[in-house]
């Protein structure tokens, strides 16, 4: 999946993707390099950070990751000073939102 940021914001990304969420961070394709970003991998899945110049948050779109435990990764962002939007309209998961440093929504659940 892939989200967008402004240009020279791979440190914000890092610092967010990596430190703050516990992603780990992938080395980009060297022919992709030139055009900035960073890019992150969670579980089986990869989270590509892209840089748009004309940058401009997804406030309602967004990546939907699914977590094992959720309560450990609600305590670990709420430690690291993040805000956590609790949400309990979905039946059958436990979620919750935050927003990246870019503001970009990003939902992460737990299946019941």
């Amino acid at each position: 999946m892939q989200i967008a940021a402004p240009p020279g914001s791979e440190v914000q990304a890092r610092n967010f993707f990596a430190d703050a969420l516990g992603m780990t961070e992938v080395p980009k394709p060297v022919s992709l390099r030139a055009r900035g970003g960073i890019w992150f991998q969670c579980g089986a899945q990869q989270l590509h950070v892209g840089i748009e110049a004309d940058f401009s948050p997804a406030k309602k779109a967004h990546p939907a990751i699914r977590v094992h435990n959720l309560s450990d990764l609600r305590l670990r962002l709420r430690n690291a000073g993040i805000t956590v939007i609790e949400d309990d309209n979905l039946p059958d998961a436990e979620r919750f939102y935050v927003n990246d440093p870019f503001g970009n929504r990003l939902e992460f659940l737990q299946l019941k």
